[in-house]
């Protein structure tokens, strides 16, 4: 199997430009597509398109795949609005309304997988598939609990620059040990948007998934990093919630941590795959 190449472009937006990076077997621009909808990989915060970076080239060698950079994350625009899971869930729309892309498979992770959710329900002929990594329930006592905890990545700048050292910090303990290429990745990304770091988790933390998760109709996979003490808990809660998804499978990730889709690519990989093509066609 030849290297598959990832390929970088921009869509117009509302406030801007859509930053995303395409791979797999169809190039962008290409008018026959295949039969098989696409996957569309949405990130964690404060992470971009590059949380996929050893993902892509793995999906991409059957079908074709696109990360996207959240709005205000990466190389995408920002918007004037606040931040919001609704918000971002519109600018995917607006994403594939420009690829042409009638239905996609959507896979995301942490606050990817809560705008999946909002896809799923919100957009449900547009979704063949939801597959929820690591993503949180996020109802009223998870509001509450969130609102009482300090803020997740927030640090004050410095002038000598230690301000950068206490980001690193604060996720070393859910990042895997001798992996200081995981937590380099997470800096690069969270320098892009330092003053405002925390606008991802505010959107998930105030967002009413309640209202929306019994409209997922679709087939979900929900993948348990089972070393993820944040959203380990929640599979089973979710797949609780998912009363009108016509499926819903549960799969660990034994050793997955945070940085799941860049710790463990291969793994990831393979359970995405072996979803989506055991799916009816």
């Amino acid at each position: 199997m030849g290297t598959v190449a990832l390929r970088a472009a921009y869509a117009p937006w509302q406030s801007g430009q859509l930053h995303y990076v395409a791979a797999g077997v169809v190039e962008v621009g290409v008018v026959d597509a295949p039969a098989d909808p696409p996957l569309l990989l949405l990130h964690q915060t404060p992470r971009s398109w590059k949380e996929y970076r050893a993902v892509l080239p793995l999906l991409g060698a059957t079908r074709r795949v696109i990360a996207m950079d959240t709005v205000g994350f990466g190389q995408s625009s920002r918007s004037a609005e606040p931040p919001s899971i609704e918000l971002w869930a519109g600018a995917a729309i607006a994403l594939l309304d420009h690829l042409d892309i009638e239905r996609t498979h959507v896979v995301g992770h942490h606050t990817g997988g809560v705008i999946a959710v909002e896809l799923a329900a919100r957009h449900r002929g547009r979704v063949a598939s939801a597959v929820l990594s690591s993503t949180p329930f996020t109802d009223a006592d998870f509001r509450r609990a969130r609102a009482a905890r300090d803020p997740i990545d927030h640090v004050e700048p410095s002038d000598d620059g230690t301000h950068l050292a206490a980001l690193w910090q604060r996720r070393q303990g859910f990042y895997p040990p001798a992996r200081p290429d995981l937590l380099q990745a997470f800096v690069n990304d969270a320098v892009l948007v330092l003053n405002d770091v925390e606008g991802g988790h505010t959107a998930v933390a105030s967002y009413r998934m309640e209202d929306v998760i019994a409209d997922v109709a679709c087939p979900v996979l929900l993948i348990r990093a089972t070393d993820d003490p944040f959203a380990a808990p929640h599979a089973d809660e979710l797949a609780a919630q998912l009363i009108g998804a016509s499926s819903v499978q549960i799969v660990d990730v034994v050793g997955g941590m945070v940085p799941l889709p860049d710790q463990l690519p291969e793994e990831f990989a393979a359970a995405v795959s072996h979803f989506v093509d055991g799916l009816p066609r």
